[in-house]
């Protein structure tokens, strides 16, 4: 609050604010008595001057009294658009009081990942993912909280805080059960819309009923807070008008009683005429002319101070206001004088460098708008160089290069340029897109434009694909995108149509480029784009003969550069999933390497290829029956991803995939753990997206295979797990694990015609591996009964192309459904083959199944004694319970009704 007098400032701060700082006095208590405890959230809502700013500095002195460590913040009316720019206030502090090595160990793999984002640290070569940062602040409190227990963090002006620190709070508001930590933010109702209204609606919910609204004093309250200012001969009616002008707002009140006083005003009713000129003077319009009054410099030396917003060195403010410094040190002083500036408060928030802070908001907003608007213009481009040159960095320039009047300034172009570049590499991308944006306005040199339409085009790929098509689209239209740099145009536009689910445009986008292009590198890599995108579609071939034209270019290729095992890799996925054999996309796929691992430029973080290529081999390889090579990927992946900070679709991903392997290996415990955290960070990404559908499916099946019947369920429904289904393909057969799902429940009729459609689907694009797209073996023991002829023939297809297929795992599934529809010894036959084969196989969950139902029409005790053990070992507990009743005698199950009984 004002200067005036401390102790009226301090009485008019809390007046009237005893239930909310009894409130806030239990949080700090409850936040001591425990370091187990939960932590806490609470909001203060109110309107500017409504003593919000007071809450939390009593907070501070309740919380220092009883020995807690208080961190602050504050967001800033024109710092808005500065990435981190709370979330840095908040912990930068803490962090730089620490050695680098000390800091470094507290947050452990997260220092890379969020040290940039909090400016203690140098961006890494790997492009930061927002989520990936995000995370890693989360992680950051967490881990320092532990270190300064019990930690207090306050946080002021929440409505003017950056994005991305509201996307932290948010984040971090959700992990407080857990972390022994109070947070106190406070907040104006209603003034943000867009993204970061969504995010401060989310940090309200997660405060729950701990939002506090706060009011404005009553006439009561102003009149004693009149007369202990003005002492107690003021009379009623002067207190009653008193309150009428302010209407009962703190902040007026104290800054009206204080103009009474300079004025030497009566605080009797025959001055109360005068209160209204008064208090007119003191904010807005008035504001100014008061100002004004203290002569052209200071007023020329206020107008700095509120667009430099922060950190407001009177070095600084003085080469904006084009004045020496000792001028600037009288204005400065003259300006404290009149309530305009202070000092900050070294124990509030800091403020690093900075000499002076505004007294309040209102008076930093009152300065900044009356700037005429031409000036205001032209003290921004001034105040980006002052940043500049004080080693601040493009970054932080860029809110006043943004400002800039455009008039074809072609460094300006490359000073945005080079803002946007520092702001992708701490994860900033929407701080990034402002500013290319920006560029485009200047605008930029013809051969330029179209390069910054494709700055622009990749840093809006992740979260806003239609505008990045718009953007791609127009600069290939242009001139100056040639050679490498228009390859990865067309590529990173496919990208986006794909993300944007428009396949089949991606396709002929790359096929239109194919076609003006001679043999070479660039011609091969945008071949090997079109066939991964055509290989990702689950609808019919886009083009005719693509998978014969797709072989024959592949037998060209040696792997002589990432193009040619590119080639490779989409072969070897086109043959796994047309059921060709398995040996021979082994050999495929493993040409795709080098000395049995990624070859440079081809690896997990690197964006020339995508994580498309890259799944799609370490798939081939799980499918083959080669689990180790698999999982060695998958499990790398997990590792780059989580080391780079991808915590996005990315990482979800990996989950999803290793979640795949583990399942194939019958790890299912293990697998169901992968997959849920696949759907929790899927999640966070959207619903309905290819990820999302990956982490779902292998879910359900996971859960069939475990038989937890009612929870697979469950998660189908929750989830929405069922038609329309993704337009590219997602491993396993989401028809046919849902149709198994179906059948599962007792919706025979559902589950036959759920199959039944999987069976269509896949005869269209020519899938047969019966291991990837099982309908058959399910469709064929559904039928069973009904219509045995044709569930006959079903198995014995699936059983042709299993052996067609040739690895161990399809050719025992295949025998397994055979001898679940025989009797006699023939079923006997069928079902030991089927645990031969199985046993041979890496699959130890089918091999587990094959056992049980060999032991129960062989009647053979020890056969299922080792289907029980290997089934306890997969965590398979219908499995176990069918095995176990068989072992009782109590019931003989029908064969080949795996995964048991519901629960």
């Amino acid at each position: 609050m004002t200067e005036v007098r401390p102790a009226a400032a301090a009485s008019a701060s809390l007046w009237e604010r005893d239930e909310e700082v009894a409130v806030l006095e239990r949080a700090v208590d409850t936040l001591c008595a425990d370091r187990s405890s939960s932590g806490h959230l609470l909001v203060l809502r109110g309107e500017a001057g409504i003593g919000k700013t007071a809450l939390l500095a009593e907070t501070r002195r309740i919380a220092e009294a009883r020995n807690c460590a208080v961190w602050s913040a504050r967001g800033g009316e024109t710092l808005r658009s500065v990435p981190f720019n709370v979330v840095r206030q908040l912990l930068q502090p803490a962090l730089l009081s620490l050695l680098p090595e000390e800091a470094r160990e507290y947050l452990g793999d997260w220092f890379d990942i969020a040290g940039p984002a909090l400016g203690i640290a140098e961006p890494g070569e790997v492009l930061a993912d927002p989520q990936g940062v995000c995370d890693g602040l989360v992680a950051a409190v967490s881990r320092l909280a532990s270190r300064y227990y019990p930690l207090v963090l306050l946080i002021d002006d929440a409505h003017w805080a950056d994005q991305e620190t509201l996307r932290w709070l948010a984040a971090f508001a959700e992990r407080l059960d857990h972390l022994p930590v109070l947070v106190v933010v406070a907040r104006r109702p209603d003034e943000v819309t867009g993204e970061r209204g969504r995010l401060l609606e989310a940090i309200g919910e997660a405060a729950g009923r701990s939002v506090t609204s706060l009011s404005v004093l009553t006439p009561a309250a102003v009149a004693g807070l009149t007369r202990a200012v003005l002492g107690a001969h003021a009379d009623a009616a002067f207190c009653r008008e008193v309150w009428a002008v302010t209407d009962g707002n703190p902040y007026d009140t104290v800054e009206l009683l204080a103009k009474v006083q300079d004025n030497g005003l009566d605080p009797s009713e025959s001055s109360a005429t005068e209160l209204r000129s008064l208090n007119r003077a003191a904010r807005g319009g008035g504001l100014v002319d008061r100002l004004e009054e203290l002569g052209v410099e200071a007023t020329r030396f206020a107008m700095a101070a509120a667009i430099l917003g922060a950190d407001i060195s009177i070095d600084e403010a003085a080469r904006l206001a084009v004045m020496g410094r000792g001028t600037a040190v009288r204005c400065a002083e003259l300006l404290r004088t009149a309530r305009i500036l202070t000092e900050p408060d070294p124990t509030a928030v800091p403020v690093p460098g900075g000499d002076l802070e505004f007294v309040h908001p209102l008076i930093a907003t009152a300065v900044y708008d009356n700037i005429p608007p031409s000036l205001r213009t032209a003290m921004h481009g001034i105040a980006a160089q002052v940043v500049t040159d004080a080693g601040k960095g493009l970054a932080a320039a860029s809110r006043h290069l943004i400002q800039v009047h455009p008039e074809g300034d072609q460094e300006l172009v490359e000073q945005l340029r080079g803002a946007a570049g520092e702001h992708l590499a701490v994860g900033a991308p929407d701080a990034a897109r402002r500013c290319l944006e920006r560029a485009l306005q200047e605008p930029p040199a013809a051969d330029v434009h179209a390069r910054v339409l494709f700055d622009l085009g990749c840093a809006t790929l992740l979260t806003a694909p239609a505008k990045t098509i718009d953007h791609l689209r127009t600069a290939l239209a242009m001139p100056g995108l040639d050679g490498d740099e228009r390859i990865d145009a067309v590529y990173r536009l496919s990208q986006a149509l794909l993300h944007n689910d428009q396949l089949e445009e991606a396709v002929r986008t790359i096929e239109t480029e194919v076609a003006r292009l001679g043999p070479g590198p660039a011609r091969m890599r945008l071949q090997a784009a079109q066939f991964m995108w055509e290989g990702l579609h689950v609808g019919e071939a886009i083009t005719p003969g693509r998978s014969e034209r797709l072989a024959a270019l592949a037998a060209t290729c040696t792997g002589r550069d990432n193009a040619e095992r590119a080639l490779l890799v989409l072969r070897g996925f086109d043959a796994m999933t047309h059921g060709e054999n398995a040996e021979e996309v082994v050999e495929t796929c493993d040409r795709a390497l080098v000395n049995g691992r990624l070859a440079p430029g081809l690896g997990w973080t690197d964006t020339e290829w995508g994580i498309e290529l890259l799944m799609m081999l370490a798939t081939s390889y799980a499918y083959t029956d080669r689990l180790d090579r698999a999982e060695a990927l998958f499990n790398e992946a997990l590792r780059t991803y989580e080391s780079a900070g991808w915590s996005g679709g990315h990482l979800a991903l990996a989950h999803a995939y290793l979640g795949l392997g583990l399942r194939r290996r019958g790890r299912l415990k293990e697998a169901e753990e992968s997959l849920r955290e696949s759907l929790r960070l899927a999640e966070r990404v959207g619903r309905g997206l290819p990820l999302y559908w990956s982490a779902i499916c292998n879910l359900v099946d996971v859960l069939l295979a475990r038989g937890h019947v009612d929870e697979a369920w469950k998660v189908a429904d929750e989830w929405g797990f069922a038609p329309p289904y993704p337009s590219t393909i997602v491993l396993p057969d989401p028809r046919s694990v849902r149709g198994r799902l179906l059948l599962a429940v007792g919706r025979t009729q559902d589950g036959i015609n759920e199959l039944e459609a999987a069976e269509k689907a896949a005869a269209a694009r020519g899938h047969l591996n019966p291991v990837t797209v099982p309908w058959a073996v399910d469709l064929a023991r559904a039928l069973a009964v009904q219509d045995p002829a044709r569930a006959a023939r079903l198995a014995a297809e699936a059983r042709r192309h299993a052996e067609r297929f040739g690895t161990d795992a399809a050719i025992g599934e295949a025998l397994r459904c055979a001898a679940a529809l025989e009797t006699g010894q023939r079923a006997v036959r069928l079902a030991a083959q089927a645990a031969a084969y199985l046993e041979a196989s890496p699959c130890q969950f089918e091999h587990a199944a094959a056992r049980v139902e060999y032991g129960i029409l062989s009647r053979s005790v020890s056969e299922l004694n080792r289907g029980l053990a290997l089934a306890r070992t997969c965590g398979a507990d219908g499995l176990v319970a069918q095995a176990q009743r068989a072992l009782d005698g109590l019931v003989t199950p029908r064969v080949g009704l795996v995964p048991g009984p519901r629960g």
